[in-house]
């Protein structure tokens, strides 16, 4: 089952349960999703559905500490829900392991040899590490292994 249709099936769950928090947040992302296809005029595949979920927990986690720093507990709290329901779409993230094994392949693969190849080395890595990895912390790890 794709991933678009897993959102569709857990839209009309939240429907028959009455369940309006996780309907608005499964309807945050479907409207997100639709806005997307709209405009570039495309169909989503399931790695753009999670970088518009990615895109849509960062704004969310980005509202929830702004909200905590308020201490507006009732907002961060709506914000945290919706964090809750918007992960459950994300794939499994990889073990610290495996990120250091893609690393080391993308070095030899691409031929890297110092931090001037970093972006050939992200390029290589960013299809296979989205929505598995935070590309922050690889982008150091990059780094590190370039010396």
């Amino acid at each position: 089952m794709s991933l678009r249709q897993r959102i569709s099936d857990d839209m009309k769950n939240a429907m028959r349960a009455k369940d309006a928090a996780r309907l608005g947040a499964i309807r945050l992302l479907l409207a997100a999703m639709k806005q997307r296809e709209v405009d570039e005029r495309i169909e989503l595949d399931d790695a753009a559905v999670v970088a518009i979920v990615e895109k849509l927990l960062k704004q969310r986690r980005d509202s929830f500490s702004q909200y905590q720093a308020a201490a507006r507990q009732d907002l961060a709290d709506q914000e945290a829900f919706e964090i809750e329901v918007l992960s459950a779409y994300m794939p499994q993230p990889m073990s610290a392991e495996e990120v250091a094994a893609l690393i080391a392949q993308a070095v030899s693969e691409t031929g890297a040899a110092s931090a001037r190849d970093m972006g050939r080395v992200m390029a290589w890595l960013k299809p296979k590490l989205a929505g598995r990895a935070d590309m922050n912390g690889v982008s150091g790890l990059v780094k590190n292994a370039l010396g």
